[in-house]
């Protein structure tokens, strides 16, 4: 019953396919079985839940996320008043956070102090300098093919936590810029009798955050008060019930110290309405808990793995060799010795974090982990791209029109149509009022049409993505997340309804005389062919595959492997595919039949 039911469903979803006359009609009618947006998984790769065996889950900006602006604007100030016992002047204490100027995956030239914004394919979308956006002229003098690679000089600001760095930079460099003077080559400034490059800045900046962070008074703050500055979610400890009571196991991941990481997770896992005298444990929702990882070292060659005492949190004497046992912490490891006492194979387990170079790359390439990408901008950037989608419907509008304007021209053209530099112009205004609604810096994942260098790393690596870990609770155990189907640009240009007059390479025959263009040429047969004195059984084409011949969507169990010769009604997909065996010209027979006679192999 269950096979007819599927079978039917999907003749009427084709059906259904074939009646809409647009692809917007057909989008309107998907946006229609779509979950809440705020509640929204996104694929990239295709990944079946319920071959999932083990949950991890990085800790700062995933389990636990900081209100912004609110922890953003302590960083601030504390990495200020490290920078003034640097020597910095005080009047930087004048700064105010401004939120809507950083944006994470930004690139920061240490050379000339500028900030980068780049594409997939490291194009210069925008630059900054201080608070100084250049013009496409000032870039090509610095830049001259509007063009740079990551290298020594560059540092991506892969992380959340670095908005407030990003800022700060910004606020330095534009400080010196108007009360000091260039050196000559620009790459620094001279204050007092002092040369600064903006290799130092950059580097007083970094280390100063390091500093606040691994002092642990940054963490301090926080913890004495939590509720200012990290947003508690209640459906958090019903996730994590939910996946281990469907026979998965959890684990936690995470660089902070034990001692920050009990105080968070007890304040994110503690259910405040439960009056029982012994409270729930936070370290019962997961399996394995990892502290101290020192990602991406971890998915390397990792540090020693020893066992922390939970009562004073100081580590045990020696390296951990034994099997992981829950209700136990343990810090450092490596992700090789991890996945071994644990049993995990790689594409079992499903890493959920926010840093996309130190959890999902990193995670991706070294085991082939299935990955979750969490982008709490996602919301903001969905809220701005639903309200202004006429601007970026414009400017594909406007793309457009300059292909169908120049369709008719060709190399002996020589003038160019005047409206073509209108319709640039156009472009150029259009992409700026969409990026202004994103922000200062416009969106995460793209300028106008060009997408980001983030956006094409959250493509190639996460596997899903979503604003929110909890996100994963509006979804069944059983759920497949199917990638949407990419077209390449030369497919998204193919019309059904429109004939397609082009000669395909190799169809230099009629189509009378041409064979399957998928064979080499033809083979003719001699006339003084070798007697064989036994019959041999030779298979001179191959046969029409009757299973599925790819498993990009399976992460594969052998027992789901059904052959479409054992599928019930094989005839409804036979027809779909068309394949003819290939025709051999024969020169001449072995009994002197005729000549050019086709045989079918």
């Amino acid at each position: 019953i269950d096979d007819q039911v599927f079978l039917t469903e999907m003749k009427r979803s084709d059906h259904v396919r074939e009646s809409f006359s647009s692809d917007s009609e057909l989008r309107r009618r998907n946006m229609k079985i779509k979950r809440e947006p705020g509640h929204r998984i996104f694929v990239n790769r295709s990944l079946q839940l319920d071959r999932i065996k083990f949950y991890g889950f990085d800790m700062d900006y995933t389990l636990a996320l900081y209100k912004s602006p609110e922890f953003e604007e302590l960083t601030f100030q504390q990495v200020l008043e490290s920078l003034i016992e640097l020597g910095y002047p005080e009047q930087i204490r004048e700064f105010v956070y401004d939120r809507s100027f950083p944006l994470r995956g930004l690139w920061y030239d240490k050379l000339y102090g500028n900030l980068l914004k780049v594409d997939a394919y490291g194009n210069i979308l925008t630059v900054v300098h201080g608070f100084k956006f250049l013009s496409g002229h000032e870039v090509r003098q610095i830049y001259p093919n509007k063009y740079i690679t990551v290298d020594d000089r560059i540092y991506v600001f892969y992380t959340l936590f670095n908005l407030p760095e990003i800022y700060l930079i910004a606020c330095l460099i534009d400080y010196f810029s108007t009360v000091a003077t260039y050196v000559e080559d620009r790459t620094g400034v001279i204050y007092g009798q002092n040369i600064l490059s903006f290799r130092a800045i950059f580097n007083d900046v970094r280390n100063s955050i390091d500093r606040v962070h691994h002092t642990g008074k940054l963490k301090t703050i926080v913890c004495e008060n939590i509720e200012e500055y990290i947003h508690k979610d209640e459906q958090l400890p019903i996730l994590l019930d939910r996946i281990r009571s469907h026979n998965a196991k959890t684990f936690l991941l995470t660089n902070s110290e034990y001692w920050y990481t009990d105080k968070l997770m007890t304040y994110l896992l503690t259910d405040k309405s439960d009056e029982s005298k012994t409270k729930r444990d936070w370290k019962t929702f997961f399996n394995y808990i990892l502290v101290d990882a020192q990602k991406p070292l971890f998915f390397a060659e990792g540090t020693t793995l020893r066992l922390i005492d939970p009562q004073t949190g100081s580590m045990k004497l020696g390296s951990y060799s034994g099997q992981l046992l829950e209700n136990e912490v343990y810090s450092g490891g490596s992700c090789e010795v991890v996945s071994k006492l644990i049993g995990s194979m790689g594409k079992d387990v499903l890493y959920v974090g926010d840093h996309i170079f130190g959890d999902i790359i990193k995670s991706k390439k070294q085991k082939a982990w299935r990955t979750m990408l969490v982008v709490p901008e996602l919301n903001h950037e969905l809220k701005v791209f639903h309200e202004k989608r006429d601007l970026f419907n414009t400017l594909e509008s406007l793309d457009t029109s300059i292909s169908e304007l120049l369709r008719s021209f060709d190399m002996t053209s020589v003038h160019r149509p005047d409206a073509v530099t209108k319709i640039k112009q156009k472009i150029q205004e259009c992409t700026h009022e969409l990026d202004m609604n994103f922000g200062l810096l416009g969106s995460l994942f793209r300028t106008g049409s060009r997408q980001t260098h983030f956006a094409s790393q959250v493509t190639r690596f996460a596997d899903i993505y979503a604003s929110s870990v909890v996100n994963l609770v509006y979804y069944p155990f059983f759920y497949f997340f199917r990638a949407v189907p990419q077209l390449m640009p030369h497919e998204s240009t193919v019309d059904p309804e429109e004939p397609m007059h082009v000669k395909s390479w190799g169809d230099e025959k009629s189509q009378m005389d041409a064979h399957d263009r998928r064979r080499s040429t033809y083979c003719p047969v001699t006339a003084m062919a070798p007697h064989l004195s036994h019959s041999l059984s030779i298979q001179t084409h191959p046969d029409l595959p009757l299973h599925v011949t790819h498993d990009h969507d399976d992460d594969g169990d052998p027992d789901d492997d059904i052959s479409l010769s054992e599928a019930q009604d094989v005839n409804e997909y036979r027809p779909r595919i068309t394949y003819t065996p290939p025709k051999r010209k024969v020169e001449k027979s072995f009994n002197g039949d005729d000549k050019n006679k086709e045989e079918n192999l």
